[in-house]
């Protein structure tokens, strides 16, 4: 099996990834959040890639309106039911995700790419490491409000700098893999190599 150069986050269990939220208490695992859309499946498994992307977007955007939120209305039951949201999404799915661009999408770049492409899909592989570093300092005072902790609000300029440093991480990073990386593993793979792709990616989330 390749192994990742990203030392994933260990994966919590099913019933702690559904603490906290609204999922059906015997949810599978494929709705783990982010893995699935109306239009994209594991048959399709850049579909799946892109429809994650748009799934951290949103996240993001959920982020931003939170501390909006923070600012005006203070940590009340909708605050903290947004931050179990946004902890729920980066804690599982947007793990899940860069595990399937480092199995599947880099090695193949990596192998026959060209000089460019290999010096890109490095900096992604970089980029990849920064944010699990990032989201271990920004997961924490997202932690401390959805536990409704004391004095867990108002951030301190600090923390606030810290949630704007893993979001900015995302903008380039997904703008470069959607542009350059994606198209190009497409093409080394072939359409033969993407079924068993999204197969791997089904099995690690649980599936058949």
């Amino acid at each position: 099996m390749i192994r990742s150069s990203v030392p994933f986050p260990p994966r919590p269990s099913r019933a702690v990834a559904r603490a906290g939220t609204h999922a059906d208490a015997g949810a599978s695992a494929h709705e783990v959040p982010g893995l699935r859309s109306p239009a994209a499946g594991f048959d399709q498994p850049f579909e799946m890639l892109h429809a994650c992307h748009e799934r951290v977007q949103r996240t993001l955007g959920l982020l931003a309106r939170l501390r909006d939120h923070l600012r005006h209305q203070g940590a009340d039951a909708q605050a903290r039911e947004a931050a179990r949201d946004v902890l729920r999404y980066f804690d599982i799915a947007a793990p899940l995700h860069h595990e399937d661009e480092e199995l599947h999408v880099f090695p193949p770049l990596l192998a026959h790419g060209s000089a460019a492409v290999v010096e890109l899909v490095q900096a992604l592989q970089a980029e990849h490491a920064a944010m699990a570093r990032h989201w271990a300092a920004a997961r924490v005072p997202l932690a401390a409000l959805a536990e409704g902790a004391a004095g867990a609000v108002p951030w301190s300029p600090e923390q606030e700098k810290v949630l704007d440093d893993f979001a900015g991480l995302y903008a380039e990073h997904i703008v470069r893999e959607e542009s350059v990386a994606y198209p190009a593993a497409q093409v080394l793979l072939g359409e033969s190599g993407w079924a068993p792709m999204g197969l791997e990616m089904a099995r690690r989330r649980g599936g058949e």
